[in-house]
């Protein structure tokens, strides 16, 4: 009877845990939108965002909730600067991308991630990619330059540059996950814990230095209800953070069960129902014009994030059936190229997204 319950429980729990992605990452890309439609100040919407998360982790492991007890170690902080540096750097320019692009254009913004992160596995891991991962990303890259040179409504290309950069940081934060896994032993939870805790510390100074603080002053004076009964930019903010803050903090959770149910073929299907699903609700919701390069661009990109799932998932399935092409790399001199989980960066993406897939 295990046997027999067991695929049907795994199926369940792989549906359960795919639809509050898609669910979640729209709600949050949507609920940022909106606060950052409304606000001067992204860092401190991004602080206000983590800070919640911590609070929920507190809460969370003051009633036992968690699978591990939370800790706090100065030795481990100090094995983590590079991670919550590069986090902190890639949460912000996610969010001054979302501030300065529209809704639906926000995934070609961010296009270059796959390429820069193959890039990064080559330039920090020298791993070698095939060449049909090089088409792959070869296809997200022209994606790409389609939405942003061919699209019939012009761009802001501050976004743009906001998003090329934020999409190289992601990329370098991809590889640096791996060896900052190993500081806390493993644990994505402790991993989870940390770098909200110290990205939110970070974040204090900095938005001091960039300004905010007459913006946020402004804020926090401003009348919770609006002239005529319009909503008001505090209670958007507060709102808004609030809605973020939980559903980062839930998705940071929920990543434990995706690494562990979800396959790269599941990944690639949902991440194409995403992308679709986040340009139709920035056309219904903020009234974005999608174009037909638009369109063709987010099209594109998909497809080559597709057809790089697809290959990554044939060549670990031929490398799981025996070693004799890992054994000839290395007699190259090349090593094989090892396969960046799209899990890890589906997180990052969930998390950008969060502050702001």
């Amino acid at each position: 009877m295990p046997h027999q319950n067991e695929p049907k429980s795994s199926k369940l729990l792989v549906t359960g845990v795919v639809s509050f992605y898609l669910v979640a990452a729209l709600a949050m890309v949507v609920a940022n939108k909106k606060v950052l439609n409304e606000t001067t100040t992204p860092l401190f919407f991004l602080f206000c965002q983590l800070f919640i998360a911590v609070i929920l982790f507190l809460a969370s492991d003051a009633l036992r909730l968690l699978p591990d007890r939370l800790t706090f170690d100065i030795n481990t902080c100090k094995g983590l600067v590079p991670m919550v540096s590069l986090n902190v750097v890639g949460l912000s320019l996610s969010n001054y991308t979302l501030a300065h692009v529209d809704a639906s254009f926000y995934q070609v913004a961010r296009g270059l991630v796959l390429p820069f992160t193959v890039v990064a596995t080559l330039v920090f891991l020298h791993s070698t990619p095939s060449v049909r991962i090089i088409l792959a990303c070869s296809l997200v890259t022209a994606g790409f330059f389609v939405g942003v040179f061919l699209d019939g409504v012009r761009p802001s290309m501050v976004g743009v540059a906001f998003g090329v950069a934020s999409s190289l940081i992601t990329a370098v934060h991809s590889v640096v996950i791996k060896k900052s896994l190993a500081v806390v032993n493993g644990s994505a939870l402790m991993l989870s814990w940390y770098t909200n805790l110290l990205s939110a510390i970070v974040l204090i100074p900095i938005l001091i230095l960039v300004g905010e603080v007459p913006g946020i002053m402004k804020l926090l004076v401003g009348e919770f209800t609006g002239v005529d009964g319009t909503t008001s930019p505090l209670k958007i903010f507060l709102w808004g953070s609030l809605i973020t803050g939980c559903l980062g903090f839930l998705m940071s959770i929920a990543s434990l069960l995706s690494i562990k149910v979800t396959s790269p073929i599941t990944h690639m299907i949902s991440s194409a129902v995403r992308g679709v699903a986040a340009s139709m609700l920035g056309k219904w919701y903020f009234g974005d014009i999608i174009t037909t390069g638009r369109a063709s661009s987010i099209g594109i990109i998909l497809l080559g994030s597709a057809y790089y799932t697809w290959v990554k998932h044939q060549e670990s399935q031929t490398g799981a059936k025996g070693s004799e092409a890992p054994q000839a790399s290395s007699r190259d001199g090349r090593g094989s190229y090892e396969r960046v989980k799209m899990d890890e960066l589906d997180l990052e993406a969930a998390k950008k997204e969060t502050k702001p897939e």
